[in-house]
């Protein structure tokens, strides 16, 4: 069993984190939810619970900020501030409350493969949890196209999370797969080594996502949202809408509507030094 799985205390800093301020950001109630103790019925609520209120969003790097993965740096905007984050600190977040609750974390990285059939770097941040002597992929930092709730971490494993159904493949070098049940089939969306992954890790792929010239996350809005019967994205000026059934739109938003879509279909609230910044950027005027 990789020790990191089993618990390593204070990896992700669960000791810093206001484990309240963060149950009542992503609405878990212990009194109608239940106590949180390290089972599978308490991973699963709280990665549904995440995903459901803290969207997925670039904000800061595309306007040139920088993105400390700190748990105080984390609370304060993520929690304190109600906005989103991508993948780093999503699951940085969702890490130190898992190892405050008592569950044993493990980072892991993945390639993205939703972009065709391109080589990509291992830039995604998942983690990997034991509970109830089995692990799982838990993953609240994918965007529109993640899982809701966590996916058994075996060959073969197939779950069904309201319209979508998700499921893990293996390959050669003990490498794994998470795909996504289609209309037109199975689609790999990433593929990751059971290699352990540490906070300082997640920090080297944050400086490339942040910074890079060839990061997807410079110089344009990013804003995704999973859900249970629908799922949105923004990239760029395109607003992408699929339900559960597999049907699907697009839209343009022009730079006079950019904030108020933002608050509207990801509950991402800017304030003006901000919205003056990201209309800047955005290819679509008035």
């Amino acid at each position: 069993m990789d020790p990191a799985v089993e618990g390593e205390s204070g990896l992700w800093s669960g000791d810093e984190l206001d484990l309240d301020a963060y149950l009542a950001r992503i609405g878990y109630d212990v009194d109608r939810d239940g106590e949180l103790s390290p089972d599978l019925r308490t991973l699963t609520a709280l990665h549904r619970a995440h995903v459901r209120s803290i969207p997925f969003e670039n904000l800061d790097v595309a306007l040139g900020r920088q993105v400390p993965l700190d748990v105080k740096s984390l609370q304060a905007k993520l929690v304190r501030r109600r906005r989103g984050g991508y993948c780093y600190e999503q699951n940085s977040l969702f890490a130190a409350a898992l190892e405050r609750i008592g569950f044993g974390v493990a980072g892991r990285g993945a390639r993205n493969r939703t972009r065709g059939a391109a080589l990509l770097p291992v830039t995604h941040a998942l983690l990997a949890v034991e509970t109830e002597g089995q692990q799982w992929l838990a993953d609240v930092g994918f965007g529109w196209q993640g899982p809701l709730e966590p996916v058994p971490l075996r060959d073969g494993a197939r779950v069904e999370q309201g319209g979508w159904t998700f499921g893990i493949g293996r390959e050669a070098d003990g490498i794994h797969v998470l795909r996504s049940l289609r209309p037109q089939g199975w689609t790999d969306l990433y593929a990751f080594s059971p290699q352990t992954l540490y906070p300082g890790d997640f920090t080297v792929m944050n400086h490339f996502s942040s910074s890079h010239p060839e990061s997807r996350f410079l110089g344009q809005v990013v804003a995704q949202k999973p859900g249970p019967e629908v799922r949105r994205a923004l990239v760029r000026e395109t607003l992408s809408t699929v339900w559960a059934n597999g049907a699907g739109e697009e839209r343009i938003v022009t730079v006079g509507e950019l904030a108020a879509t933002l608050k509207a279909d990801f509950g991402i609230e800017i304030d003006e030094e901000e919205r003056a910044g990201l209309e800047r950027l955005h290819p679509v005027g008035v």
